[in-house]
């Protein structure tokens, strides 16, 4: 018989599949541009990615909690608490400091006529990716929280 903390688990893994796999390639995504109109488009496919990221995001987090309500031991392990300290971290990181950065960019990319891309796009680019591969980083941190388990 399947229990309700396994039907937890099978949902926490596929969020994470579906969820944090976009998210790992949302910066790819856009550096393949080579002029504004594929830029533009690129964007538009990154933004349609995003929401599985959003929705796997969530659901991870609501799993996770909702495991450690289940097995309340889980508070106790130390993989498990920063884990999710990293996570709430990370998701603290999109409002505070990638919202930010990214909404120059998407001035820009609605506003900029031509198409070659303006050399102000890849300073404020370079900026938005750095803090998205130290989340990036931080996500692969808590991958391998959960798979080693190691303290």
């Amino acid at each position: 018989m399947i229990t309700f903390y396994k039907i937890l688990v099978f949902i926490h893994i596929f969020s994470a599949i579906l969820g944090m796999g976009p998210g790992f390639i949302l910066t790819t995504v856009v550096k393949s541009g080579k002029n504004m109109t594929e830029l533009r488009h690129s964007y538009r496919i990154r933004h349609r990615l995003h929401i599985f990221v959003i929705i796997g995001g969530t659901l991870l987090l609501l799993t996770g909690v909702g495991m450690g309500f289940l097995n309340p031991s889980l508070f106790q392990m130390g993989w498990y608490v920063t884990s999710l300290l990293l996570f709430l971290a990370a998701l603290a990181i999109g409002p505070l400091v990638l919202s930010p950065r990214s909404k120059p960019v998407k001035t820009l990319l609605e506003s900029h006529q031509g198409e070659e891309i303006p050399e102000e796009y890849w300073k404020l680019s370079k900026i938005l990716f750095r803090f998205e591969n130290l989340e990036n980083i931080i996500f692969l941190i808590i991958i391998a929280l959960m798979i080693l388990k190691p303290f």
